[in-house]
């Protein structure tokens, strides 16, 4: 009862520590392995000096769950010493070939941690057909079925985990009970006289499988709530989407009318207007080309400015100057503001005009008139 109770408490553990993994790489081609291997191999009990024989062998392993997995294997022991007094005379006197069971402790009983880890134990269990090499005198090989328990202590390499390095010891029971294998020293029942032990080291390599590893990878399952809010969501954005469909297809519409509206006013009539200055407000002065000096025939333009701002004591005088488009846009920027100044200084001083009453602008380039050479000019404007 107590045994049963240990066993049981250990399935629940191994239950549990399973329930919350889930993995992707569980296709067929997934998680494949082969493995190179070779050691000793000796009769369990009454072994004798020269008894220990050299042993090589192949694996073809399949991992179906990070706990279990299975496996195809074959071995052959090297004829160097003869047991029970009978002696092979070929190179090879035994070879094995068996099907495996792997049981992953590690991951059974803590858990899978999202890739292999460094180091692991794995519990091994399998049967197969044990043959046997006699001697040339012999008029019939020997045939038996065997099983065969033993732990793999791995040794997982790099960061891939591609590699891995393992001690293998294991004990094989050779399950024949026939006369001639008794004779042989080999009888039918597990104990210690039908049994060979084992010590093997191999290398194996994990093929890639289809999530780019060569291992399984841990996914985070979904619970029910998660998935339905989730749902919600998806469905959220379906209607918003529809939504925006119909907002773009009032748009499209609104775009249309504007479009049409814009080429209803392409095709319409320019309306042109003019605008006249008051003449008897304004008067010119005219420069020479990159000159800000008032030339003698402009001053009967001042003197007309000065009459008028003299007869109007409330008016005010606005001086715009501009240049034509010789020479850089700073440059005609800056002779703009001196032409409007050295006008208002010739009414302050020659005319006494009140320097309060004249503001002055530089224009900088001027398009007034057609012909280049006019808008050096100052354009005066009584505000009255």
């Amino acid at each position: 009862m107590k045994k049963v109770l240990i066993l049981a408490t250990l399935l629940l553990g191994f239950i549990s520590s399973q329930a919350q993994t889930t993995v992707a790489g569980s296709l067929f081609l997934d998680n494949w392995s082969f493995t190179l291997k070779g050691g000793a191999v000796a009769p369990l009990t009454h072994m004798r000096a020269g008894d220990i024989r050299g042993v090589v062998g192949v694996e073809l392993n399949k991992q179906i769950t990070p706990v279990f997995g299975l496996g195809l294997e074959g071995q052959w022991s090297v004829n160097t010493s003869s047991w029970f007094g009978v002696k092979s005379f070929n190179a090879f006197d035994h070879q094995y070939i068996g099907v495996n069971g792997m049981f992953n402790l590690m991951n059974a009983f803590a858990g899978y941690a999202g890739q292999p880890r460094p180091f692991e134990i794995a519990l091994v269990a399998g049967t197969g057909w044990l043959h046997s090499y006699y001697p040339h005198t012999a008029s019939n090989d020997g045939n038996s079925w065997a099983t065969k328990v033993g732990l793999d202590f791995n040794f997982n390499l790099g960061a891939a985990k591609a590699w891995t390095l393992a001690i293998k010891p294991s004990i094989m029971w050779n399950m024949n009970g026939s006369p001639k294998a008794n004779n042989l020293g080999y009888a039918a029942a597990y104990n210690g006289r039908n049994a060979v032990c084992e010590l093997m080291a191999g290398v194996t390599y994990h093929f890639g499988n289809s999530n780019g590893t060569h291992s399984f990878v841990k996914v985070r399952p979904y619970d029910a709530s998660e998935v339905e809010a989730l749902n919600a969501q998806i469905n959220e954005l379906r209607a918003s989407l529809a939504q925006e469909g119909a907002n773009n297809e009032v748009l499209m519409a609104q775009i249309i009318d504007l479009q049409n509206k814009l080429d209803a006013c392409r095709r319409r009539p320019a309306i042109v207007e003019k605008v006249v200055n008051d003449l008897n407000n304004i008067r010119y002065v005219f420069f020479n080309l990159g000159s800000s000096v008032v030339l003698p025939n402009q001053q009967p333009n001042l003197a007309m400015i000065a009459d008028q701002l003299n007869n109007n004591p409330d008016a005010t005088l606005t001086v715009q100057g501009y240049a034509s488009r010789d020479g850089s846009a700073s440059f005609n920027k800056k002779l703009a503001e001196k032409r409007a100044e050295v006008v208002k200084r010739e009414l302050v001083k020659k005319y006494g005009i009140s320097a309060s009453r004249i503001k002055t602008e530089g224009m900088g380039i001027g398009d007034l008139f057609k012909e280049n050479s006019w808008n050096r000019v100052s354009v005066l404007t009584v505000n009255e």
